[in-house]
């Protein structure tokens, strides 16, 4: 690991705004499938960022990991990050961007159903849609992998707690706690060819672990006899994903839709291993990989954000293109986070 490297590269900026990168680029193709999107873009290793008025519109996707990025700022500005301490701002976030005029582009009902339920002051565990995984808690999950000098039990636990919010789901929790364990390990400097193998680990590891102290009795709401049993289940999903994953990562056609490899996205699982697969097929070239994710049959925001926060927590901010970086929506405040947390 090259730590000189890891300090310059400012891997959370780059992170960030890959992220909303992707979600702008995939934004018009979502719900379309592939060979409509060519007709519509052309060959999609040319695919220009949409814009409109000089800004490239956002999805959800961003919104929502402003959203959590804001609800972390305010945790820690008040001490070390603990369960009590980052819940409530998080809540108080997503309450917020439920309520926002701006709040407008075809957001997931499992986010809103939940987000009207914890406008109040019911337990969270109470408004968390427990039956779903889609894939609204991983898109937004990078930056907490992005926080510097946290520990393993923090970032595990913050993430899986910012899934329980909305999506209580044991495999959006373990979802959610990979792609936050992904984004951590590139930003320090992981080798890309490694990284399934070390997530493959790391679920294996995990996978007899409910945290409690951050999620307290949230598997209750489950038809599971135990949180163990809760727990596995979710995990067990996870590495089957990844398995499949693991099995073509070297192999796969770039020509052909990743979606047709490890799914299409519309499921927490599948976000995180067909936006992996975009970003691994082209490790070196970030907007390949964008364009690659962008164009596919399936939740090709999603997929494209999170295939964008990997790449960019891979490179950096030099990954980007200025012209594509200066007219993401939301800039200054990906920025902002950014600095905060490259400083």
């Amino acid at each position: 690991m090259n730590l000189t490297r890891t300090a310059t590269k400012q891997a959370a900026t780059g992170s960030l705004i890959g992220l909303a990168l992707g979600d702008a680029l995939g934004f018009p193709t979502e719900f379309n499938d592939v060979p409509s999107i060519l007709a519509k873009v052309g060959p999609w290793r040319e695919m220009a960022l949409p814009v409109r008025n000089g800004t490239a519109y956002v999805t959800d996707d961003t919104q929502m990991t402003l959203a959590f990025a804001r609800g972390i700022r305010t945790a820690m500005d008040r001490g070390l990050l603990a369960p009590l301490r980052l819940a409530r701002p998080v809540r108080d976030e997503f309450v917020d961007w439920y309520h926002s005029p701006e709040n407008n582009r075809a957001p997931g009902n499992t986010c809103l159903r939940a987000c009207m339920l914890l406008d109040g002051d019911r337990p969270w565990q109470d408004a968390s849609q427990i039956h779903s995984k889609g894939c609204g808690a991983n898109m937004r999950v990078a930056p907490i992998g992005l926080v510097p000098g946290l520990s393993e039990e923090q970032r595990a636990g913050a993430a899986q707690l910012q899934s329980g919010l909305t999506h209580g789901h044991p495999t959006a929790l373990a979802a959610s706690d990979l792609t936050a364990r992904a984004v951590y390990l590139l930003a320090q400097g992981v080798d890309p060819t490694g990284l399934v193998g070390q997530l493959r680990s790391y679920a294996y590891e995990n996978r007899s672990r409910y945290h409690e102290h951050w999620l307290g009795d949230l598997w209750t709401r489950s038809q599971d006899p135990s949180a163990l049993h809760f727990v596995q289940r979710g995990w067990d999903e996870c590495l089957a994903v990844l398995e499949r994953l693991d099995a073509v990562q070297r192999t796969a056609d770039p020509e052909l839709d990743p979606c047709e490899y490890t799914g299409d996205g519309w499921i927490a699982e599948e976000a995180l291993a067909t936006g992996l697969l975009c970003f691994l097929l082209f490790p070196d070239e970030p907007l390949t990989a964008l364009r690659r994710a962008a164009c596919t049959r399936g939740d090709s925001d999603s997929i494209a954000a999170l295939a964008g926060a990997f790449a960019g927590a891979h490179l950096g901010a030099d990954a980007w293109p200025k012209e594509w970086a200066e007219r993401v929506e939301y800039r200054s405040d990906l920025l902002t986070f950014g600095a905060l947390w490259d400083a």
